[in-house]
Order: C-alpha cells, then sequence, then structure tokens
C-alpha cells in the first residue's frame, strides 16, 4: 500500500508532534510514557504498551496507555517474554497482525485483560541492544460489517510510522539512561568528597576535644582552676566541630534540588519509593513556584523523613504527598492510611519518630509542622512554610 502524498505529510507531522513530546524528558520513567501516549495517538489505537526486557525473562518496566489504574491492577502481575512479546524482542521483527489471538503463538491473557484484536508490534533497538518491545492494539474504524468485525486495521503505513517512532524513540531512551547515570555518578562522587572533607575536618577537632577531656579529667583534683580552662577550651572546641558540622551539612543539599527544583526532585525520588516499597507511593504537586533555597530544602528534608516513617513503621497500603501553594508560601501534606500513633503518647515514652528534627527544619525557616494521628487511623504530617 502506497501512502497518498496528504497522508504521508499528515502522519510525518505527527510523528514531528511525537519526537517533540519525547525530547521534553530526561527521566526513563517519563519517555516510556511518553513514547506509549505518542505511538497510541499517532496510530488511532485504543491499547499501547512498551516492555523493557530484564535478564530472566521478564520486564524490568512495563507501561501501558488505554488502561485505567483500575484495570492495571486487577490484570495482575506483569507479563512474562512469552508469545509475540518474546518474538519481538529476540527474533527483532515487526509484527502485524489482523488478530492476534489467532496466532498460534498466542497464549491467551489473564481474566481482567481488555481484549485485543488486530496487533501492530516492534522492537525499540539501539544498535544491537534491543531496548524495549512496543505494540500497539485495536486500531480505531469509523464502521464494521454486518457480523460485528473491523472493516479496518493497522497497514503498512501505520507500520513505516511507527517503525519511524521506535527508531527515535531509542534515541529518546538512550538519552534519558545516560542522564540518569551521570546524575546518578554526580552524586556518587559529591557524596564521596563530602565525606572525605567532613572526616578530615571533623576527626581532627574530635581528636582534640578527646586529649583537651582526658587533660581536664586529670587535673580536676590537683589544680581545679587549670581543670577549668581545659574544660572551656572542650567547650570551644565542641562548637567548632558543630560549626563544621553545620557547614558539610549544608553542603550537602542535593545536587538534584539546585538544578531541577522542588517538585520534580521530589517527584523522582517518589517514583524511587513507589517501585521499592509495597506501599503505593503517591504525588500531587500542581504549579508551585520556587522557594529560597533554604525553604526549598526544608520542604524536601521533612517530606523525605515523613516518607522514611511512613514506610518504615506505619504498616501502610498508601503513602500521598501533596504539595502546592498557601498564599505566597506552600504547605507540605504527607498522608498515610497506616495504623497511626497517639502522639502524646510518643513523647511520654520519649520517643520522636523524627518529629523533633521535622519541627525544628520547620521552624528553622519560619514555619510549623503539625502532626495529626490516632491509632488506626493513619498519619498526617502537615508543614505550612512563607514565601520568600
Amino acid at each position: 500500500m502506497t501512502p497518498t502524498t496528504g497522508s504521508t505529510g499528515s502522519g510525518l507531522a505527527a510523528v514531528s508532534t511525537a519526537l517533540l513530546a519525547m525530547s521534553r524528558h530526561l527521566e526513563v520513567r517519563d519517555v516510556l510514557k511518553t513514547i506509549v501516549a505518542s505511538a497510541r495517538e499517532l496510530l488511532d489505537a485504543e491499547y499501547a504498551a512498551l516492555g523493557v526486557p530484564d535478564d530472566h525473562g521478564g520486564f524490568a518496566q512495563f507501561v501501558v496507555d488505554g488502561v485505567s489504574d483500575e484495570q492495571w491492577k486487577a490484570i495482575g502481575p506483569l507479563p512474562r517474554q512469552h508469545g509475540i512479546l518474546a518474538a519481538m524482542l529476540h527474533d527483532e521483527k515487526t509484527e502485524r497482525l489482523a488478530d492476534v489471538r489467532k496466532d498460534p503463538r498466542f497464549g491467551g491473557w489473564p481474566r481482567t485483560h481488555p481484549e485485543l484484536s488486530d496487533f501492530l508490534g516492534l522492537p525499540v533497538r539501539d544498535g544491537d541492544e534491543t531496548l524495549a518491545a512496543l505494540f500497539l492494539a485495536n486500531k480505531r474504524c469509523p464502521g464494521r460489517r454486518s457480523d460485528g468485525t473491523k472493516v479496518c486495521g493497522f497497514t503498512a503505513e501505520d507500520e513505516e510510522l511507527l517503525s519511524i517512532l521506535a527508531q527515535h524513540a531509542a534515541i529518546a531512551l538512550t538519552n534519558a539512561r545516560l542522564y540518569e547515570r551521570s546524575r546518578e555518578l554526580t552524586i556518587t562522587e559529591e557524596r564521596s568528597r563530602l565525606a572525605h572533607e567532613l572526616h578530615d575536618a571533623v576527626s581532627q577537632k574530635l581528636f582534640s576535644l578527646r586529649l583537651t577531656a582526658q587533660a581536664a579529667a586529670k587535673l580536676v583534683d590537683r589544680d581545679p582552676a587549670r581543670a577549668k580552662d581545659e574544660l572551656q577550651q572542650v567547650a570551644a572546641l565542641a562548637a567548632e566541630a558543630a560549626d563544621e558540622l553545620g557547614a558539610a551539612v549544608v553542603e550537602l543539599r542535593p545536587a538534584a534540588l539546585a538544578e531541577d527544583g522542588l517538585v520534580h526532585t521530589l517527584r523522582t525520588q517518589i517514583k524511587v519509593l513507589d517501585r521499592a516499597h509495597s506501599a503505593r507511593v503517591t504525588l500531587d504537586a500542581p504549579y508551585l513556584k520556587a522557594l529560597p533555597a533554604a525553604q526549598e530544602e526544608a520542604v524536601l528534608r521533612v517530606a523525605q523523613e515523613a516518607l522514611h516513617n511512613a514506610l518504615r513503621h506505619s504498616g501502610a497500603h498508601h503513602v500521598g504527598v501533596v504539595l502546592g501553594r498557601r498564599g505566597a508560601g506552600a504547605v507540605l501534606r504527607v498522608k498515610d492510611d497506616g495504623k497511626g500513633f497517639e502522639p502524646s503518647a510518643v513523647r511520654r515514652a520519649g520517643r520522636h519518630l523524627g518529629l523533633v528534627s521535622m519541627r525544628d527544619r520547620a521552624s528553622g525557616v519560619g514555619g510549623r509542622l503539625i502532626v495529626t494521628s490516632a491509632p488506626g487511623a493513619g498519619t498526617t504530617i502537615t508543614m505550612e512554610v512563607p514565601g520568600g
């Protein structure tokens, strides 16, 4: 089938739009989602999916478009590399089928899986490496035959457009992977440098502290005046060590926070936590103007501490983070549906769950922290900060 000039121009314009959308993202997960959504829109399909294979016969990541969150949860575990998915990954060939259910490699799907018929899929490759398998199903058609079957399906033109998209998707995905690896390397190098500086600066002060304290202990009986002088020296050295440590902590402000801003940094960390824990971790963060650096760091640290508590101690199924504007400032809310606790009982028991440090961080930037919890009712940590 040879496409007409008009349809080709329209298709290439759509491809161009899709490529621009992919180029706007640097995080791998965002790139994957954009590829899938762009492919589905470009070829006017009901469903689209992209799977990144792992080394164990499954998929490290699997992104779908056209399926609701509720449907996706009901479907169950990620698919394995078998049947047509395996053919795309291992045989490195395009698959265009009028009805996937009639293919001899078709092995069925879970009970709650959408019914797929016509199918178009191909590998996303970077040189000799297969990065992913991309496929679409159920081409939208204007009409049906009297028996209910569709009068159209994926065409050679669709295959050509998807091939073009896949080639550029490989570039976008490779760039995103390189970006994430370079960021991880930068963070690792920065942590190593700061750890070395912290060790050198503070360990010297602590060594002096120990020697001076030992001298004071020996003098306290036979020369109380000199012992007092030595203890004053201990206090001075302790203050210097605290200053050194404080300076190092300030420098530990995440590089990503300075580079990407609070919302993007928090979103990235929450994606990692969502993948790493059985509880669902979500972020709702509408547009938020930049805050002063000290406030952004305080909000991030409080969010991290609250998330740590919720994921390690609450037994929650869902932890939701909301970050939004409040006047000229911002409000952070971390809410879990876990077992909760009695705040006053925690204080009486001398346990703090990081609440003291969170309150200190909030008050340190002119804000306040509110803790709402009760046994069996979950916990909500709310932090309010003024504008700059």
